[in-house]
C-alpha cells in the first residue's frame, strides 16, 4: 500500500501539470491543446500563427513548470528544515527568508528600479538567514532553539523595514509591492522557469544526496554525535542549501506560504519518516500541490488571485490542525 502511494507522489506532477494546461480564462477544447503542443514538439501540424499556440506554450506551459518548480523547492526546503529542526511546524520562511526576500523586492520597486527584483529579493533573502545563524551563533553552539529564535528576531527587523519602504513610496509603486508579497505566477516566461530551475537544482541536489543524514540528525544531537556525526558542519550545509532553493523561489514568484509546512507533513503521514523516501516524495509532491493551487488561482474567477492567498486560506487550519495534534503523528512517538 505504501509503495502505492509513493507512486502516486512520484507521477503527480506530470499528471496535475498535463491536466491544468487544459484550464484557463481563456477557452480551448482538450484537443486543440494537445494539437498545439505535439505541433510544438514535432511540427506534424500546420497550425498557423493562431492565439492559442501563444497561450498554451508561451503562457501555460512556463506557469505550470515554474509553479512545479517552486512548490518543490519550498516543500523540499521544509522537509529539510522540520529534519534538523525536529519540528514538524517549521517551514522555509522561519529564518527570515520570506522577510528578506519582502525587503529586497521593496528596495527594488520603491528605490532601485535598476536592479531586478528576483536578484534583490534572492539577495536579501539570504542575508537574512545569514543573520539568523550570526545572531545565533552569539549564544556559542548553534543549536535548534537559539537558530528559531534568531530567525523570529530578523524576520521581525526586516518586516519593520519593509513598513519603512511602503510608508515611503508613491501609491503606484505600493500597489506593485504588494502584489508580490502576495506571491503569483501571472507574470511567469521561460526565462524566469530557467532561473528557479538553476537554483532549485544546486541547491536541492547535495540535499537529496545526503537525504539519508537527516535521519540521523532528526534522532536529536546527542544521538547524532555518538554516531559520529558533525552535527555543526551538517546543520550548516543542510541550512545553506535549502536557504538557497528556498530563496530563489521566492525570488522568482514572490512570498507564497504554508507550502513548506503542509506538504511535508501529510507525505510524512503517507509514506512516513524515512528521509531517504520522504524527501524525493516531498519535492513531487510539493510540485504537484503548487501546480494545482496554481491552476485553482488563475481560473476560479475571471481575473488572476494570487496563489498566496490559496495557499494561505489551506494552510491556516493546517495549521490548527497541526497544533491540535501536537505533531506527534510524524515523528512516530
Amino acid at each position: 500500500m505504501k509503495n502505492v502511494k509513493a507512486l502516486i507522489l512520484v507521477v503527480s506532477p506530470l499528471l496535475v501539470g498535463w491536466i491544468s494546461v487544459f484550464f484557463g480564462a481563456y477557452g480551448m477544447t482538450p484537443a486543440v491543446v494537445v494539437k498545439v503542443i505535439l505541433n510544438d514538439l514535432f511540427h506534424i501540424f500546420h497550425l498557423g500563427d493562431i492565439p492559442e499556440k501563444t497561450i498554451v506554450i508561451d503562457v501555460r506551459l512556463p506557469r505550470v513548470v515554474l509553479a512545479g518548480l517552486v512548490g518543490a523547492a519550498l516543500s523540499g526546503s521544509g522537509t529539510v528544515l522540520q529534519g534538523i529542526f525536529r519540528n514538524p511546524l517549521v517551514d522555509p520562511f522561519i529564518l527570515g527568508i520570506s522577510a528578506g526576500a519582502a525587503f529586497g523586492c521593496a528596495l527594488s520597486v520603491g528605490f532601485l528600479a535598476h536592479l531586478p527584483v528576483q536578484i534583490m529579493a534572492f539577495c536579501f533573502a539570504t542575508l537574512a538567514v545569514l543573520l539568523a545563524y550570526l545572531t545565533a551563533r552569539t549564544q556559542g553552539e548553534v543549536s535548534r532553539l537559539p537558530l528559531i529564535l534568531s530567525g523570529v528576531i530578523v524576520s521581525a527587523f526586516f518586516t519593520a523595514l519593509v513598513s519603512i519602504v511602503k510608508f515611503l513610496v508613491d501609491p503606484h509603486k505600493l500597489q506593485s509591492i504588494v502584489f508580490w508579497l502576495m506571491g503569483s505566477f501571472s507574470l511567469a516566461d521561460w526565462k524566469m522557469a530557467r532561473i528557479a530551475a538553476v537554483g532549485v537544482v544546486i541547491g536541492l541536489t547535495p540535499v537529496y544526496l545526503m537525504r539519508w543524514r537527516l535521519n540521523v540528525m532528526s534522532m536529536g544531537d546527542e544521538e547524532a554525535r555518538a554516531l559520529g556525526v558533525n552535527i555543526k558542519r551538517e546543520r550548516l550545509i543542510f541550512l545553506a542549501f535549502s536557504t538557497l532553493a528556498a530563496a530563489t523561489a521566492v525570488s522568482v514568484c514572490g512570498i507564497i506560504g504554508w507550502v513548506g509546512l503542509m506538504v511535508p507533513h501529510l507525505v510524512r503521514i503517507l509514506v512516513g519518516p524515512d528521509h531517504r523516501v520522504l524527501l524525493p516524495l516531498s519535492l513531487t509532491g510539493g510540485a504537484a500541490f503548487m501546480i494545482a493551487a496554481d491552476t485553482v488561482a488563475r481560473t476560479l474567477t475571471s481575473f488572476d488571485i494570487p496563489v498566496g492567498i490559496i495557499t494561505a486560506l489551506t494552510g491556516a487550519p493546517f495549521f490548527i490542525y497541526l497544533m491540535k495534534r501536537g505533531g506527534r503523528e510524524s515523528w512516530g512517538k
